[in-house]
């Protein structure tokens, strides 16, 4: 017996770092020709037309996607992450851009709440996006030319449509769960109301079944400072000197108060001055808020798009799951076998507590099997990001007991 435990695990690091990539580089070669790159950076160009809400068509459609793990030989094993707004791909890679590691990288590796001994993770940048996914900063196959304003207002909706298309080619009949945060949990309620028999179970974070009054408030305020840079040149800026930095930049402080609540801004703020001892009696940033908020800005400008983020806003506003359908909100999931979770923060103003409140009920109602619970956070909407021991343990126990059900099946 002594000399057990020091073989096991000498076998388990000889599977997990020789044997388990090998099996991955197999288990993920297809014999497309559209797709033969594996690992970072992959895209796949569809080879057919998507439809779109809106009546037009898009061609040739590029998604860009990250893959983690393995899939199993029974391909009832995928975990699909949908990401937020201002998220992308690289759920647990470091961000081509920035260099940090992906924004849920504590969540997903070996051993972790996301094993990826385990499962096989997908995480697709969202159609409109500006992360390698077709989207208004990518060519116009029709013209040569960068989309711009050109490109065709979308839908969360047709974000899922694509990564469908997605999902068939790699041939994968239905997923174990998709999980988002935010507009990744309002993709999910997505995926489960229009492809509810590919879809085991939902995770939806932090989100809402429809945008508010006042969610559409704060977005148009962004929108319009994105309209109003003069370096926007009406959504033409590609490729000149002067882009709309400043524009995107006071769009993103705008968004991001709303992602913090009041009680985290002043547990990590207050009323402290930034490296003053007394006011400037001037507009510099006197206060670390202000400074907190003008970094936030600047940097992201340095890694997003300025007319990505006007449609993937104006997607967001659009979002209605049982107006979409012209049904009340249990009526679109009635005779579903989708299991759903639910997460909610009590500090998060953006997309309070009631708000999935609402989708619970309607489920019940629906006698759809939902689990819904209310989280403690002094962080406000970005607490779903953040370092949280009790939504990472509902996280497993959610997503192991719809293992442990598959794999009964």
């Amino acid at each position: 017996m002594p000399v057990f435990y020091p073989v096991v695990g000498a076998i388990q690091y000889f599977y997990v770092f020789f044997i388990e990539p090998i099996l991955y580089a197999r288990a993920m070669t297809t014999s497309s020709s559209e797709d033969q790159r594996h690992g970072p950076g992959r895209v796949l160009t569809l080879n057919h037309d998507l439809q779109l809400d809106s009546g037009q068509t898009l061609t040739d459609v590029q998604i860009a996607y990250e893959t983690y793990g393995c899939l199993n030989e029974q391909k009832n094993n995928t975990l699909w992450i949908c990401h937020a707004l201002t998220m992308d791909q690289y759920v647990a890679s470091n961000q081509p851009v920035t260099g940090k590691p992906g924004w849920w990288s504590r969540l997903i590796g070996p051993g972790r709440v996301f094993d990826t001994r385990k499962y096989f993770i997908v995480c697709a940048n969202v159609l409109g996006s500006c992360m390698g996914s077709t989207g208004p900063k990518e060519i116009n196959p029709a013209t040569g030319r960068h989309w711009g304003m050109d490109f065709p207002v979308i839908t969360l909706r047709d974000m899922v449509r694509a990564q469908i298309a997605l999902l068939d080619h790699m041939q994968i009949p239905a997923v174990l769960c998709v999980i988002g945060g935010s507009m990744g949990g309002m993709q999910a309620l997505e995926w489960a109301a229009d492809y509810g028999d590919r879809v085991h179970s939902v995770i939806s974070i932090a989100s809402t079944a429809r945008h508010s009054a006042q969610n559409i408030a704060f977005h148009e305020v962004g929108r319009q400072a994105i309209m109003a840079d003069p370096h926007w040149r009406g959504g033409d800026y590609y490729g000149q000197d002067d882009q709309p930095r400043t524009g995107l930049a006071v769009a993103r402080m705008a968004a991001h108060i709303t992602y913090m609540s009041e009680e985290g801004l002043t547990r990590r703020f207050d009323r402290r001055l930034q490296s003053k001892e007394d006011f400037s009696f001037g507009f510099d940033a006197d206060f670390q808020v202000e400074s907190y908020l003008r970094h936030q800005g600047i940097s992201f400008v340095e890694r997003f798009d300025a007319n990505s983020y006007l449609y993937i806003t104006r997607a967001m506003d659009y979002f209605d799951i049982a107006e979409e359908r012209s049904q009340k909100l249990g009526g679109v999931y009635s005779g579903s076998t989708t299991h759903f979770c639910l997460i909610s923060f009590d500090s998060d103003w953006l997309y309070p507590t009631e708000e999935s409140r609402i989708i619970a009920r309607a489920l019940n109602a629906a006698m759809v099997p939902v689990s819904f619970c209310e989280l403690s956070s002094p962080h406000g909407h970005d607490s779903f990001l953040l370092e949280c021991p009790d939504m990472d343990r509902i996280l497993d126990g959610f997503v192991s007991a719809r293992y442990r059900e598959r794999a009964g099946s």
